[in-house]
């Protein structure tokens, strides 16, 4: 390619980056990555680098140009360009499906002009929607799993952890109790074995199990189905046993009617029992529990599950390829948080700002930090070289209110040093910088044209691991960065969900930390009042960090020793 070339080949990508691509302009595109392999390689770097340096540097002093957060499209090979690559990141403005559809169109040779495209499209997918509105998030779902204690679900079940939503079909599980309240406000307490098909937010069919039924006014109305008989609410508690086509009714406060079978039209008061369907159960009728013995068999759980972990944390403590660990529960103090790692105080965590100390994943007794103001982070230094990492962290993720949210970040981001975030589209992503010195380029909006900046890193990337629905679960978060072994792997509550290769150009034998912060980014710049606003809008409880890759199989050993009650 001519310099001239070149030239016009960035304004174009910038234009498209900047979601003010023209029709004319997309053809031009269009022309210059179908003629010329240097194009699309030039291409790919630009969208690579300014990718990477979004993932970098904060959004004042960068991404002013991006209105949106960064998605992957995925894109066929369309019409001779098998050098594009299938995969690229666009970047959504205000003006969203335009701008995806303007990507969309440049890299599959489309002629259509991008704007009229993308406000087309808005109001298809919904007529009275203006195309500048952004869309909704939506959740398909009829009721949550609130709380468990020791559910075992039953084999080619779904199984459900504390905090799911749970979707229309069937709900099976052989021992255990389990809370579950419905979007119309009906709780139910239910004893495994249990077999029950969700219906809607106002209606379930029982099968299988023992239960209790809360339902308070604004639920009048909900529907048990059970032996071939519905029981209606009216405003009441209570109770049934159920067994195949059998069932025990018995009104424990309020009033309920039964549709069906014999009993069909009668009205149950506070008190009144009958049994319903074709036959008696021959199994003795034992109340099922209700939400206080619930809570109480929950705590009992909870602080079990809690001694085994400060049995297991202890053991961790010993373990000498640890660099750093903060098992939050056992080190914190006051506005310190010790570091329990044979490394010792020098790499104690101090608290900074607005960070709060809250409820850990093991109920009342166990301790983690808050991050969900602007200010709150935990600092913490990591001296030395290393070979390799790995890094393991309890996360409760309330929301992913920024475009990067912070789990582990070295400051500012200079050679061999490392970011570990997640996304606002609810991927993880690590990146160790490769070479600081390394002049790249980016568009400044300021200037109105390409800049030199320095830094060469390369994101490794999951596919979306959190969404909306996972608001307030905790997460057990792991990444190993083995450049001997020349690969990156994510894994997400002890299963591997990612691995990349690293190659030759991201390739880095010296591994540094330095200065660092759990659950924030408030440095990434030296000389600077500036800073990015990546505080995790969550909780973390335990974090460690290794200087030798830990193998799969001591990943899910952590995994299962540390998870909390109802996972």
């Amino acid at each position: 390619m001519t310099s001239k070339s070149t030239e016009r080949l960035d304004m174009l990508v910038s234009s498209l980056i900047d979601g003010k691509l023209t029709k004319s302009e997309s053809e031009q595109l269009q022309r210059l990555l179908l003629e010329s392999p240097a194009a699309v390689a030039r291409y790919h770097e630009l969208l690579d680098n300014h990718e990477a340096l979004c993932a970098i540097y904060p959004g004042d002093l960068y991404v002013d140009t991006l209105a949106g957060e960064i998605e992957r499209q995925s894109v066929a090979d369309v019409g001779g360009l098998e050098n594009v690559r299938p995969s690229v990141s666009p970047w959504l403005s205000w003006f969203g499906l335009a701008t995806a559809a303007c990507l969309l169109i440049v890299v599959g040779l489309s002629g259509y002009w991008i704007g009229g495209l993308g406000d087309d499209a808005a109001q298809k997918n919904s007529p009275n929607q203006s195309a500048n509105e952004p869309l909704e998030q939506t959740i398909a779902g009829h009721a949550m799993l609130r709380r468990s204690v020791d559910v075992q679900w039953s084999a080619n079940a779904l199984n459900y952890r504390d905090g799911d939503v749970i979707s229309e079909g069937l709900l099976q599980f052989d021992k255990g109790l389990a809370e579950i309240d419905f979007f119309c406000g009906a709780t139910l307490t239910v004893e495994g074995p249990a077999s029950l098909q969700i219906d809607s937010d106002w209606s379930v069919t029982v099968t299988e199990g023992r239960l209790r039924a809360t339902v308070p006014p604004a639920a009048r109305g909900f529907v048990v189905n059970a032996a071939d008989c519905e029981v209606v609410d009216l405003g009441t508690e209570f109770s049934m046993d159920v067994v195949g086509n059998s069932a025990r009714v018995e009104v424990l406060d309020g009033e309920v009617a039964v549709r069906g079978g014999e009993h069909d039209g009668e009205h149950l008061f506070f008190g009144e029992q009958r049994w319903i369907g074709t036959a008696n159960s021959t199994r003795d009728f034992a109340q099922p529990s209700d939400l206080s013995t619930l809570q109480r068999r929950r705590d009992d759980a909870e602080q079990q599950r809690l001694e085994r972990w400060q049995v297991h944390a202890k053991q961790l403590e010993r373990d000498e390829r640890l660099l750093a660990y903060y098992p939050i529960t056992n080190t914190l103090s006051g506005r310190a948080v010790g570091n329990a790692a044979p490394t010792g105080e020098a790499h104690d965590g101090t608290l900074v700002g607005p960070v709060q100390s809250t409820m850990g994943r093991f109920g009342a007794n166990s301790r983690g930090l808050e991050f969900d103001r602007i200010g709150a982070r935990v600092r913490t230094r990591i001296d030395g070289e290393f070979q390799a990492l790995t890094l393991a962290t309890w996360a409760r993720i309330d929301s992913l209110d920024h475009v990067y949210n912070a789990l582990f970040m070295s400051d500012g981001y200079e050679t061999g040093e490392l970011h570990w975030q997640i996304e606002n589209s609810g991927r993880l992503m690590f990146s160790v910088m490769v070479d600081d010195t390394k002049n790249r380029q980016r568009y400044s909006k300021r200037d109105g044209r390409f800049v030199d900046t320095a830094g060469l890193a390369h994101v490794y990337f999951t596919e979306p691991v959190w969404d909306i629905s996972k608001s307030g679960q905790w997460f057990h978060f792991a990444v190993v960065y083995d450049p001997a072994g020349r690969e990156v792997t994510h894994y997400v509550n002890g299963k591997p969900v990612s691995h990349e290769a690293i190659v030759d150009p991201h390739y880095i034998e010296q591994l540094r930390i330095g200065p660092a912060e759990i659950g924030n980014w408030g440095q990434p710049f030296r000389n600077t009042p500036w800073f990015a606003v990546r505080n995790l809008n969550g909780t973390i409880d335990e974090l460690a960090i290794f200087r030798e890759p830990l193998s799969a199989a001591e990943i899910a050993d952590l995994y299962e020793r540390g998870k909390p009650v109802g996972y």
